[in-house]
């Protein structure tokens, strides 16, 4: 199929959530699903019944696995904690099914009419003094999405909620994707990125350390984050004040690497107006995220003028969204 033809996705490949952006009539349309699996026994009563409702699974051994936003329902069912192909914002080397199950979810989200498809994928920066390379995690997607038939190019994380947010500051400032595995940071210049970093306190550090604390399931800590959560200084039980403690030890993190990172970096550019930040990702979700954040980052001696800090449009979709701009922008 000819370059001119082929559907043009942005995939924002999460550790909690794999996101496609695609170009609709006048605006674009997404998808979601959660990048986890569960496994249940096998029987030809329940690989039919999962047919028939168009569940999306596999079978490997004597054992269906279900995989997307179905296998949080079947984990619930069973008190099992969901698996995940990815942490910390790469593929897990320790989980064997990762490569297997990646595939299989991006195989289902990106099937349509049997198309190639133009993708421009993103990945994490690496973090913040560490040295570790990500050249495994990206050459294993690329592979996956170049055997699924697609040709491909990646984006930095941070650099794609620049592209996806940023328009109107000619895409100059500062583009933050608050994740499960990594906080992600870029800082561009006129669509240049001058320096990318990630932080590993995200939102699975919330959830582990919340459950650790309260006794509960790691996945149910990120229900109750998710479905109720929100920064008010009153909680009513003990499960949303321990995570407000964690959600502000996350901030703290990741503010003190803002200023670290700005602070030591000796070719930053010279701004003539201060610069817009711009907060997205499932984390930042909460009533009072950007609130919470502002306050301790004013609290610090911030080396960057800031004009703004708000949230993305839509913080789930965001990095998706820049995708999509950055793989349009090559038409």
């Amino acid at each position: 199929m000819s370059n001119a033809h082929s559907p043009i996705i942005g995939l924002d490949v999460g550790t909690s959530r794999i996101v496609v952006a695609r170009r609709a009539e006048h605006d674009m349309r997404y998808e979601s699903q959660l990048n986890a699996f569960v496994a249940i026994p096998y029987s030809k009563i329940t690989e039919a019944a999962l047919d028939r409702e168009k569940v999306p699974f596999t079978t490997v051994g004597g054992e269906i696995i279900v995989h997307g936003n179905e296998s949080e329902k079947f984990a619930g069912l069973l008190n099992a904690e969901i698996r995940r192909p990815m942490s910390q914002g790469v593929l897990d080397a320790k989980e064997p099914q990762s490569m297997s199950m990646i595939r299989e979810i991006l195989a289902k989200m990106l099937a349509e009419r049997n198309e190639s498809h133009r993708v421009c994928f993103t990945v994490p920066a690496a973090p913040l003094g560490a040295e570790e390379s990500l050249t495994y995690h990206e050459a294993s997607l690329r592979q996956v999405l170049t055997e699924l038939g697609h040709q491909v190019k990646s984006i930095n994380e941070g650099l794609a909620v620049i592209y996806g947010e940023l328009e109107s500051s000619n895409y100059t400032g500062i583009g933050i994707s608050c994740g499960g595995g990594l906080c992600n940071v870029c800082l561009a210049y006129l669509s240049v990125p001058v320096l990318s970093f990630s932080v590993p306190k995200a939102g699975d550090f919330i959830d582990s350390s919340a459950a650790a604390v309260t006794g509960e399931r790691a996945n149910r800590v990120r229900l109750a984050k998710e479905d109720s959560f929100h920064f008010n200084g009153f909680f009513a039980d003990k499960i949303h004040q321990v995570i407000g403690v964690y959600y502000d030890d996350m901030i703290r993190s990741l503010v003190g690497a803002l200023k670290e990172a700005f602070a030591r970096t000796k070719n930053l550019p010279t701004f003539n107006r201060p610069v817009p930040m711009v907060l997205s990702g499932g984390t930042a979700l909460p009533p009072g995220f950007r609130d919470r954040f502002e306050k301790i980052l004013w609290e610090q001696d911030f080396p960057i003028t800031v004009s703004e800090i708000r949230l993305a449009q839509n913080p789930l979709h965001s990095t998706a969204k820049g995708a999509l701009v950055y793989a349009l922008s090559d038409l």
